[in-house]
């Protein structure tokens, strides 16, 4: 029963270390700043999450019993690696530093974080005509 927890610990550590290698290989060579910024949210959330729950189980194995410190540290990183990927996008967005032809959004208003239409709310996207806040 033992050899086959050390294998599956094992086998969460490789997976946990593919995951944080074709992350780090995909921030160097993909070619959109949007795309980069997907590929190391997700080496961080499963990459650290399987190599913490690896590290859990082997600590249960060896006898010095479960850790909440690493639930902790999977939680918050699971929180806030989506969250920081959604507002860095959003930035990169509403900055329009977009190399490229932003995609159209399908309906009638631009990307902005507001809807246009709501009563008092206003998109937080900067003046097209003037190119610069007052």
């Amino acid at each position: 029963m033992m050899y086959a927890l050390e294998i599956f610990i094992s086998a969460l550590l490789v997976i946990g270390g593919i995951f944080g290698l074709t992350g780090s290989y995909g921030l160097m060579r993909l070619k959109d700043r949007m795309q980069r910024l997907h590929a190391p949210t997700k080496a961080s959330t499963i990459g650290v999450g399987t190599a913490l729950i690896g590290s859990m189980l082997h600590g249960l194995m060896i006898g010095t019993g479960f850790s909440w410190q690493e639930v902790l540290v999977m939680v918050f990183i699971f929180v806030t690696a989506p969250i920081t990927a959604n507002y860095l996008s959003k930035v990169h967005l509403h900055s329009r530093h977009y190399d490229g032809k932003i995609p159209e959004t399908g309906v009638s208003r631009d990307w902005a974080t507001f809807d246009k239409t709501t009563e008092g709310a206003e998109p937080l996207l900067p003046s097209r005509n003037t190119g610069h806040d007052s």
